[in-house]
């Protein structure tokens, strides 16, 4: 069973950046989808970017030219590089792991398909 760590998140200004860190326990991290999600005070949850087995990403148009998605799998981990960073970026983000079949060489940004969450670290810029 795959289990997820997150780390990484903390309190900064507007403009500044951040690195988050997620870390998958299981034996198959290369062949799976991985996501980043985050989710605001009193709003669901939403996508903001993802990356395949082959290390193609994918983004919200809000984040495009701001954050990057990376995976090292090597070492199981996946990173979130956050860039200038604003006020409406605050929010607890997670990282989740599509693990219904590998290797998986597309992924989306829709929350319901990914099936293993971490816990969540929280991201505050004020």
């Amino acid at each position: 069973h795959v289990q997820l760590v997150e780390s990484g998140g903390d309190s900064v200004q507007p403009g500044g950046s951040l690195t988050l860190s997620c870390v998958n326990s299981g034996d198959t991290f290369p062949s799976h989808c991985m996501g980043w999600f985050r989710q605001r005070p009193g709003q669901p949850r939403e996508g903001v970017a993802s990356i395949d087995s082959l290390g193609v990403p994918k983004y919200r148009d809000y984040v495009k030219d701001r954050f990057t998605i990376s995976r090292d799998n090597t070492a199981n981990t996946l990173s979130f590089q956050m860039n200038n960073l604003r006020a409406e970026d605050s929010a607890e983000y997670f990282c989740a792991v599509y693990t219904r079949s590998r290797p998986c060489q597309r992924s989306t940004l829709v929350v319901g398909w990914w099936d293993t969450w971490g816990q969540g670290t929280q991201v505050t810029v004020s």
